[in-house]
């Protein structure tokens, strides 16, 4: 099977142009750097929470007399430590959409508005909003209000 690889058909020069683009931009050593910058955060956080995690159900399995604990009226150890896995999980999502916002994004964006740019297949992506010095989640939240507010 000669052309079931994957690979675009031969006729379409920019197309083609894309790809071996996007097959050098992995070289680039901007690119280098958004792959360590990525790992940098994700391989640490993983690890992180995957071993809270992981003693929240070894100590559930092997440590009942702790997890039984009582904290307060019907709540103890246990339920604590379950709902500190939601928790954790919405703060790590938070850390990664600033980490990304502050140390990803912009890199990717250059990135992708020189391959797509240079080939003149289309124009990169075009923001509604320019972020601020604040971040991009101040920008959208301002001037709306809360239910009875």
């Amino acid at each position: 099977m000669h052309g079931s690889s994957g690979s675009p058909p031969e006729g379409d020069p920019t197309q083609n142009d894309l790809v071996a683009r996007s097959v050098a931009m992995h070289d680039d050593p901007r690119f280098v750097t958004l792959r360590r910058r990525l790992r940098a955060f994700v391989f640490p956080v993983s690890i992180a929470f995957f071993s809270w995690y992981l003693l929240y159900v070894l100590m559930s399995a092997f440590a009942r007399d702790v997890m039984s604990t009582v904290v307060f009226g019907n709540v103890n150890v246990a339920l604590v430590f379950g709902l500190l896995q939601f928790v954790t999980t919405f703060g790590v999502a938070i850390l990664y959409s600033r980490y990304a916002n502050r140390r990803l994004d912009p890199l990717a964006n250059e990135l992708r508005a020189e391959l797509v740019n240079e080939t003149g297949t289309a124009s990169p992506p075009q923001e509604e909003t320019p972020p601020s010095a604040e971040g991009p989640d101040d920008t959208t939240r301002a001037g709306k209000e809360g239910p009875g507010q």
